[in-house]
């Protein structure tokens, strides 16, 4: 019989702990719950005594954050799902992290399949979580996050953004073209990638392209018009994003 994952729920809200201990009760056999607290001291206590596999862990509590939480362990031998409103000031880095992360109010298939990418991960012994959880903490002290986590074929890759060139989108798939001649293929959709990198210096100029303007060396008007990126690509531009394109080059500083 394979071993259930220990799993600890740090929640300020009494309800909201009550209800992730129901569903994993009922819908998730592969854990079993060892521990709960309602705040970051609490939480710290429980991971120490408990040594758990896996903490649900809310971002915003009194007198402390989950991220305060995972400051206490620098060495962390547990997998972490955070729960979080949609639109909290986190929200953004820990997607850039590619860190595992639930919404609430709680949708109950969402909970499940966070559950089965931590079940799969830890059973494939696949790397990269904690290393994950060190970039979210990085990203969280920049008011722009700096480090891309992204998952390849092979773990998890991490990415300075200045160092994209382009994305291209290949169906699901996407392919990151960087500086150095390197390509990258992630299973990831590029409007994914246009949600976190928008703020930045990206634009998506076409359907199937995603660009950074650092990299644009000129704009050909011929045939609708073109793009010439640092890697010598034409990236055409859809008609109706031409002018926006222009305005944002016009203004962009580089």
């Amino acid at each position: 019989m394979t071993r259930r994952l220990k799993t600890i729920i740090v929640d300020d809200e009494q309800d909201a702990v009550g209800f992730i201990d129901s569903i994993i009760g009922e819908y998730c056999k592969s854990l079993v719950v060892v521990g709960k607290a309602n705040n970051v001291v609490q939480g710290v206590a429980e991971i120490n005594e408990k040594k758990p596999d896996l903490v649900f862990l809310d971002v915003e509590m009194p007198n402390g954050t989950g991220f305060d939480l995972l400051a206490q362990f620098p060495e962390k031998d547990f997998d972490v799902i955070f729960i979080t409103a949609f639109n909290h000031y986190a929200i953004k880095a820990i997607k850039f992290s590619a860190v595992d992360y639930i919404l609430k109010p709680i949708n109950i298939n969402e909970f499940i399949e966070a559950v089965d990418r931590v079940v799969r991960k830890r059973s494939e012994k696949l790397t990269g979580s904690n290393e994950n959880l060190r970039i979210l903490l990085e990203n969280l002290r920049s008011s722009l996050p700096t480090r891309l986590a992204i998952p390849t074929a092979d773990g998890m890759e991490y990415l300075n953004p200045k160092d994209i060139i382009r994305i291209e989108a290949d169906r699901s798939y996407s392919w990151f073209y960087m500086t150095g001649n390197r390509k990258i293929l992630v299973s990831k959709h590029l409007k994914e990638f246009q949600e976190l990198l928008g703020d930045r210096s990206f634009f998506r100029a076409h359907n199937s392209h995603l660009i950074n303007l650092k990299h644009v060396r000129k704009f050909i008007r011929k045939e609708g018009g073109y793009i010439e990126m640092a890697d010598n690509e034409m990236i055409p531009v859809s008609r109706n994003r031409k002018d926006l394109f222009l305005a944002h080059m016009a203004k962009f500083k580089g």
